[in-house]
């Protein structure tokens, strides 16, 4: 209202092409002009070549498409796909994990806010187990020298998710954020040992891609960095380049079992205005480099950043993947007791220099900056974190 600018770092992970590309902006308009509504027990042409572009760009066969018009409707999709596939209908998940607001995402979810108080009861067998976490573990097991020590900890996180489906013996998905955006990422094997785990006891692996796909952690899909191919993969937000909302539901050939039924059925499903507009998105996600600009870039921040570690005792951690990035602050680091006071300070202090981000689990500042995000940008926002932990580190001494 004041007409001050500011970098957007957080755009709730919709924005990976910046706000308002030309390109986008002119792919909408002409889609207006040539259909801008399809009803839905009808295709049409771009929602065709959207589902094609997405079979090609997705890890292993992925290739059976459905569409939504939001990520939290496209997780109840995977969620009936994944029933009728196996004839069970539990799920194990993650404490912490946010999956979307609808009731079948809220209890998959593991976040208070969004399944306590007067909503429930929620959906029946929806397990959760701990998640991985190497920096505040929930297991007890500490880190040697900023990383997980597996000789000790022998990955316990992946082990008890294999230790509950074998008890279980009838779930019918695993359902997880291959690289949680808090963020946290997964120790080195810990999805090859669930897919394992999936793959013995008959359980799919749904990935929910919704902010972490499309090139965010310097890959296409996170769970690329792993060497992993989930049964279904969840992917939003970006789809629709910050304009339009539309998810997608992409899953292995083999599990299109369910011709008879209406998964989706929702009435912009296959929009033509929307489908354009993920097109066009990915279309300059390949053509501009963008998931290489990700990587590169975020590798010069998190480099940056480990810099400023050494100078900031505050600061106890500091970990991502490609421009998903945490810093998390603390009140010292051999109690690691987090300094959620002292993250609010930063931010607004942050917003104050013309610099916008969010903190996630109340201390973790969270940098989610659009793929279009130049170095130069980028080390002008770490400057004003930089002086921004400076000022309230003085003040609380």
């Amino acid at each position: 209202m004041a007409g001050r600018r500011y970098m957007d770092f957080h755009g709730n992970n919709v924005h990976h092409i910046g706000y308002g590309h030309p390109r986008l902006i002119a792919a909408i308009k002409a889609q207006l002009d040539a259909l801008p509504f399809a009803p839905r027990r009808f295709t049409c042409e771009p929602a065709v070549a959207l589902a094609a572009k997405l079979a090609a760009v997705s890890p292993g066969t992925l290739g059976k498409v459905l569409f939504t018009t939001g990520g939290s409707d496209a997780i109840e999709v995977a969620l009936k796909l994944a029933r009728a596939a196996t004839g069970r209908h539990k799920t194990v998940s993650f404490w912490d994990a946010f999956h979307g607001a609808g009731f079948g995402a809220a209890s998959v979810g593991g976040e208070q806010l969004f399944r306590s108080g007067p909503i429930g009861p929620l959906l029946s067998g929806t397990e959760h187990v701990a998640p991985f976490s190497c920096y505040r573990c929930a297991y007890g097991y500490p880190e040697r020298d900023g990383q997980p020590d597996l000789a000790l900890c022998r990955m316990t996180c992946a082990s008890f998710v294999s230790y509950v489906l074998e008890r279980e013996g009838d779930v019918a998905a695993v359902i997880a954020e291959p690289a949680r955006a808090v963020p946290y990422l997964p120790p080195p094997g810990y999805w090859q040992a669930v897919r394992e785990a999936c793959d013995r006891h008959g359980t799919l692996l749904i990935f929910d891609e919704i902010p972490t796909g499309l090139g965010k952690t310097g890959r296409m899909f996170a769970c690329e960095h792993d060497g992993v191919v989930p049964d279904i993969l969840v992917m939003g937000k970006a789809l629709g380049g910050g304009v339009l909302p539309i998810a997608a539901v992409i899953a292995k050939p083999e599990l299109d079992v369910a011709g008879d039924w209406a998964f989706g059925h929702y009435t912009h499903e296959k929009n033509p205005v929307t489908a354009r507009a993920a097109l066009a998105t990915i279309a300059i996600i390949e053509e501009e480099d963008l998931v290489e600009n990700a990587r590169t870039v975020g590798a010069f921040a998190l480099e940056r950043l480990a810099e400023m570690k050494n100078r900031h005792p505050i600061i106890g951690d500091v970990r991502g993947r490609g421009l998903l990035i945490g810093i998390e602050l603390v009140r010292d680091r051999a109690g690691k007791e987090p300094a959620a006071d002292a993250a609010e300070a930063v931010l607004y202090r942050c917003l104050d220099r013309g610099l916008s981000f969010k903190t996630t689990m109340g201390n973790v500042l969270t940098l989610t900056p659009p793929l279009v995000t130049t170095r130069e940008q980028m080390e002008a926002a770490l400057t004003i974190i930089e002086e921004s932990i400076a000022e309230v580190a003085r003040d609380r001494r």
